[in-house]
């Protein structure tokens, strides 16, 4: 019976819209809070009975932390890779438990290519050292299927060797099909810094994140000095991280479009249980339907702005001082 279920929930996500995407949410709510141990947990802590919950906005979402001291699984399966977030020796990482491989490229092509055409023979030049350096990084996995989907002799990883990719990104940024660099923020300043040229109609995308090996910079500082490098109008951002198996891209000016199976909300931050107004700024509550198998309602620790078409900024991060009250079952 469960499987079934699962299953009539992932072909509603597969094929969800915005008219259908609230209605979807709160099938997978339901599913979720009786096959996810963790969460039926926290909502009983908050004392919210799901079958009182009949709207969206109404749904409790679990404290992205519980990544850290939980293996969050809904339902019976065995994981088949877990994904884990970079951290300092000392600190604690994020595992998120993945149930089928396959459904995580489906969605992750699903969320690029509707933004940006197909996949299929366009150069993928990934510079992502600081997550080739280690085991578990759930942007690898999707560079290297989207590699993969492109079939584009060209396309690769790269991880010191700066002046091969500077050669490869001359020779094909007026190619018929936009290359696409994908490149962690303090590669991307590496190889503006060393190789600085014209980069045509590329698609210069940022992941964010300088991992400690540069000063923190805000994200239209590091696009500036990006487009000043590689004579580019703008620079493209993607949204993504290890609790979410959905993405969100920002073509200019940092503003995300997220992907069918993902919605932004914001939530007041010193109550988390309140919701702030459309293009007021607060922490960034996520609801990601691809999570089916694991959590689908996150609450990030993330600072943003959601705007009336869905898409939504981020501002930064809170530091411990903001998070109150929803961390219930972190202690």
């Amino acid at each position: 019976m469960q499987v079934k279920q699962r299953e009539h929930l992932r072909e509603n996500i597969r094929n969800v819209t915005p008219r259908t995407f609230g209605e979807a949410a709160l099938d997978v709510f339901r599913y979720q809070a009786i096959h996810n141990v963790i969460y039926a947990q926290f909502l009983d802590l908050l004392r919210v009975d799901p079958a009182t919950v009949s709207f969206p906005i109404d749904i409790p979402h679990m404290p992205i932390t519980l990544f850290k001291k939980y293996r969050l699984k809904s339902g019976e399966w065995e994981p088949v890779r877990t994904f884990t977030s970079s951290g300092t020796t000392g600190i604690a990482t994020s595992h998120h438990l993945l149930s089928n491989e396959e459904w995580y490229r489906e969605n992750a092509r699903c969320a690029f290519e509707l933004q940006y055409g197909t996949l299929q023979d366009r150069p993928v030049l990934a510079l992502l050292p600081a997550y080739l350096e280690r085991t578990g990084s759930s942007l690898v996995f999707m560079a290297e299927d989207f590699i993969q989907r492109s079939g584009h002799p060209e396309s690769g990883f790269f991880l010191e060797d700066l002046p091969t990719l500077s050669q490869k990104l001359a020779a094909l940024k007026s190619g018929p099909v936009p290359p696409l660099l994908i490149g962690v923020s303090f590669a991307l300043l590496d190889l503006a810094e060393q190789h600085a040229q014209p980069l045509g109609n590329t698609v210069i995308m940022e992941t964010g994140g300088m991992k400690g090996r540069r000063r923190e910079m805000t994200r239209p500082e590091l696009h500036g000095v990006l487009s000043e490098a590689f004579e580019v109008d703008h620079i493209h951002s993607e949204y993504g991280m290890t609790e979410l198996l959905s993405q969100a891209y920002a073509p200019k000016n940092g503003r995300f479009l997220p992907a069918p199976t993902l919605c932004a909300r914001v939530r007041d931050i010193t109550d988390p249980l309140s919701a702030v107004a459309t293009g007021k700024t607060g922490a960034l509550n996520l609801t990601d339907l691809a999570n089916l198998d694991t959590i689908s309602f996150i609450a990030t620790d993330d600072l943003g702005r959601v705007y009336p078409d869905g898409s939504f900024e981020v501002l930064g991060r809170m530091d411990a001082s903001d998070v109150r009250g929803c961390n219930l079952l972190v202690l």
